[in-house]
């Protein structure tokens, strides 16, 4: 077997991941219980021809992304990240927003990334804590969402 296929596990397991933020090689901030929203989909514009009844074009418009959503255990207020969503959701938009670079990688057993995506210029857009029961026996969640412009794979 050569050596690249040795470190691919096929297919990778969905509960072993990392998401970095900005340029920050390492971050104890980043520790998340679920990450969604990574796709990409072409919106379709129809056109429909004079004189042809059969079918109407489809033509390619360009790329949507839906949100990327990050869901962690309630931080402190301290925390960077939590600082951030607090600057653009309670700043009255007097400075402009800080977007940053997310990088949302699948790991293997050994560490190192065998998937990864790139999310540029993305900005919290939706900040949640999830509801409290008094029934429940469960971590307070917060929910994050961010936009971004654009995703691409990296690895």
């Amino acid at each position: 077997m050569p050596d690249a296929q040795k470190d691919t596990i096929y297919p990778p397991s969905a509960f072993y991941f990392k998401v970095m933020f900005g340029g920050t090689h390492e971050n104890t901030d980043t520790s998340f219980q679920e990450v969604s929203g990574i796709a990409s989909e072409v919106e379709i514009e129809t056109v429909v021809e004079g004189g042809e009844n059969r079918f109407v074009h489809q033509l390619p418009k360009g790329i949507k992304h839906p949100n990327l959503e990050l869901k962690r255990g309630v931080a402190s207020k301290d925390s960077p990240l939590v600082k951030w969503c607090i600057a653009v959701m309670e700043g009255d938009f007097v400075t402009a927003i800080e977007t940053q670079a997310i990088r949302v990688f699948l790991m293997n057993e050994n560490k190192k990334p065998i998937r990864g995506w790139l999310f540029d210029s993305a900005y919290p857009v939706k900040w949640e804590i999830e509801s409290f029961g008094s029934t429940k026996n469960e971590v307070a969640i917060e929910k994050i969402v961010l936009n971004y412009n654009y995703s691409k794979r990296i690895v």
